[in-house]
Order: structure tokens, then C-alpha cells, then sequence
């Protein structure tokens, strides 16, 4: 029987609908908890850094508590933690099921993975440069907007794109919610029925995404490195 539903032609007529809207949902749940990252995840990211000993606002006790928070959640497997914080994306958002339900815990594991990303690209800055705009008179505020952060972007805009394609592979777990996007276009539509062309296309969709996103974070990379 698996034999005849693969020998089967695919109805690209009734798939390709489905393709676009889930390549849609993909889009939606990736761009809202990469936006939430950005502002989150520089926002921690920035805190574990400047928090450190010796730093700028140098707390031992607040940056303990800030690492302990990141290695906690951070570790844990992104399927396991989509249906830990349940009760979490339930209060947010009214329910545990659909796109909405998914991006809450996506956007929290994005934003705890940029953090740290965030603080490795600033340890890599010149501590001189920092130490000249404090000699110069430059608050802390405005050194870490003003030096730090324009210092590390080429860098930053890198580990966000990498990041991009991690929340990709999270959104890929959207279907055990009924969250939809190409993961579960792929299994549903090709796995299920043994369809390898309908896996094989949203393979194929799904890489060439990420390759969109990687090459314009490349260059952009490069354009604020050359500066």
C-alpha cells in the first residue's frame, strides 16, 4: 500500500496552496521571535557582559544570577522546552496550540541563545577602545551604545544570522503544536504519505531560505566591517 500512495503523482495544484501558506508561517513565527531576540537577547546579552568584574557596571551577584538563568534554559532541547513552559504560552497568549503558541517559546530560547551570542562578540572588543572613551569623559551609557555595540556589529549581525537559521530549525517543531510552517508541511504531506517529493521541496525550500538569509548577513557583515 506505501508502495502505491509513493507511486502515486503529486498534486502540485492542491499542494503548491499549501506550500506558500506554510512557507508563510514559517516566515511569521521566525520574523516575530527574531525580533523579539533582537531587543531581548542584545538587552541580556549586554548585561552579561557589562555586569562582569572589572566592567563597566561590574555586579559579581547580578552576573551570576544572569548566567545561571542562560546555562539553565539553554541546554534544554527545544521540544522539550515547547511543552515545559505550556502554562507560560497559555497566559500570553490564551492558548498551546497554533502559530501564536509556538512563537512564545521560540522567542524566549532565541533570545537566551543571542544573549550569549551578544556577550561572546563584546569580549572580543579592544578593552582599550573602551578605556579611551572613558578617558575622554564618555559615560557608561554611551560607551556601551556609542563604542561597544558600533565596535562588535560586524560580528553581531553574523551571530544573528546564525541564530536566523537555529529559530528555522525551531520552527521546523511548529507541527507538534499545530503550529504549522514547512516542518509540518514536510511530515504531514511527505513523511506521512511517503511522498519523498513533497519532503524533498520543502527540503529544498527550506535551504534556499536560509541561504537568502546567510548570504545578505554576509554581506552586510562585510559592509559595516569595511567602514
Amino acid at each position: 500500500m506505501n508502495l502505491v500512495a509513493a507511486a502515486r503523482p503529486t498534486d502540485w495544484d492542491r499542494m503548491l496552496p499549501a506550500l506558500w501558506e506554510s512557507l508563510g508561517e514559517t516566515l511569521y513565527m521566525v520574523g516575530v521571535s527574531l525580533l523579539v531576540a533582537l531587543v531581548a537577547g542584545l538587552a541580556l546579552g549586554l548585561a552579561l557582559y557589562v555586569t562582569r568584574a572589572g566592567n563597566l557596571y561590574g555586579n559579581r551577584a547580578v552576573n551570576i544570577v544572569l548566567n545561571v538563568v542562560v546555562n539553565i534554559v539553554r541546554p534544554i532541547p527545544f521540544i522539550i522546552f515547547l511543552t515545559a513552559i505550556g502554562p507560560l504560552t497559555l497566559a500570553v497568549v490564551g492558548t498551546t496550540i497554533g502559530t501564536d503558541a509556538v512563537i512564545v517559546p521560540m522567542s524566549i530560547m532565541a533570545s537566551f541563545a543571542f544573549s550569549r551570542l551578544v556577550e561572546q562578540n563584546l569580549v572580543a572588543v579592544d578593552p582599550g577602545v573602551v578605556e579611551a572613551a572613558r578617558a575622554m569623559g564618555a559615560s557608561r551609557f554611551r560607551v556601551v551604545w556609542s563604542v561597544l555595540v558600533p565596535e562588535a556589529l560586524g560580528p553581531l549581525i553574523l551571530g544573528y544570522t546564525f541564530l536566523f537559521i537555529g529559530v528555522v530549525d525551531m520552527s521546523a517543531m511548529a507541527g507538534m503544536i499545530g503550529g504549522g510552517g514547512l516542518g509540518d508541511f514536510a511530515i504531514r504531506f511527505g513523511y506521512q504519505r511517503f511522498n519523498w517529493e513533497i519532503t524533498f521541496v520543502a527540503v529544498v525550500v527550506i535551504v534556499a531560505l536560509v541561504q537568502i538569509a546567510q548570504g545578505l548577513g554576509n554581506l552586510l557583515a562585510r559592509k559595516v566591517l569595511r567602514r
